[in-house]
C-alpha cells in the first residue's frame, strides 16, 4: 500500500516539471539582472561670447510621452518604431537628465546671477521650459543616439514668451553594446546643455527680446 499523501506529493512532482518545460519552451529561463547607467553629461565650456547676465533663471524639462518619462533605454531600429534595450535602464529619467545638464551648464559658466530647478522656492525673472521630445539610440546606418528638445524662455512679470526655438544633437556610438550608448549620451547631453545655456543666456539678454 502506498504511504498517505504519497500520490499527491507524486502529482505535484509531475506538475512542477511540466511548468518547467512549459517556462522554458515561453522563454522563461533565469532573468539577466538589470544593468542601471546614468551618463554623466561631458559638459564643454562657456564660450566667451555668452554675456553675462544679471537676472536669474528658474528651469524644469517635462514630456508629453509616457516613454519618457521612464527610465527604459529606448532603441529604434529604424522609423518611428520604439523598442526598449533588454535587460538595460537608467537611473533617471531623461527629463531629468536633460535638466541636469543644462543645469549643470549654467550654473559652471558663472554668466548667470542664479539658476535652480523650479520648486526650489528661488525667485527668478526668467524661467525656461523644456519639452523633451525624443531620447533616443538609432541602430539604421550605424550606432548613434539622438536627443530633441523643445525650448521656450518666459519672462515671468510679463507673462510672456521671450524666445522659442527647437534644439537637435545626435552623437554617433563606438558601437550598439550598452556602454558604448551610455557614453554617446554622455557627449550628447553636454552638447545639449552647451547649446540651450548659450541661447537662454543671449536670447534674455538681447535688449529687443520680443515678448509675445
Amino acid at each position: 500500500m502506498n504511504a498517505p499523501g504519497r500520490a499527491p506529493r507524486v502529482l505535484l512532482a509531475l506538475l512542477a516539471g511540466l511548468l518547467a518545460g512549459c517556462s522554458s519552451l515561453l522563454g522563461g529561463a533565469p532573468r539577466q539582472a538589470t544593468r542601471v547607467y546614468d551618463p554623466a553629461p561631458a559638459l564643454q565650456p562657456a564660450d566667451p561670447a555668452w554675456p553675462s547676465v544679471g537676472w536669474s533663471l528658474s528651469l524644469t524639462a517635462s514630456s508629453d510621452s509616457a516613454l519618457l518619462d521612464g527610465q527604459r533605454l529606448l532603441v529604434s531600429p529604424g522609423g518611428e518604431e520604439l523598442q526598449p534595450y533588454r535587460g538595460v535602464a537608467w537611473a533617471r529619467a531623461p527629463t531629468a537628465m536633460v535638466e541636469s545638464a543644462v543645469l549643470r551648464t549654467l550654473e559652471d559658466s558663472g554668466k548667470i546671477l542664479a539658476v535652480a530647478r523650479s520648486g526650489s522656492g528661488q525667485a527668478a525673472e526668467y524661467r525656461l521650459l523644456l519639452e523633451v521630445r525624443r531620447f533616443q539610440a538609432e541602430v539604421a546606418g550605424g550606432p548613434s543616439v539622438r536627443i530633441e528638445v523643445g525650448a521656450k524662455l518666459l519672462k515671468v512679470d510679463a507673462m510672456a514668451i521671450a524666445g522659442s526655438r527647437s534644439f537637435e544633437v545626435r552623437q554617433a556610438a563606438a558601437s550598439d553594446h550598452a556602454d558604448a550608448l551610455a557614453a554617446a549620451f554622455a557627449s550628447a547631453l553636454g552638447r545639449l546643455g552647451h547649446d540651450i545655456a548659450g541661447w537662454t543666456l543671449a536670447t534674455g539678454q538681447a535688449p529687443s527680446a520680443p515678448l509675445r
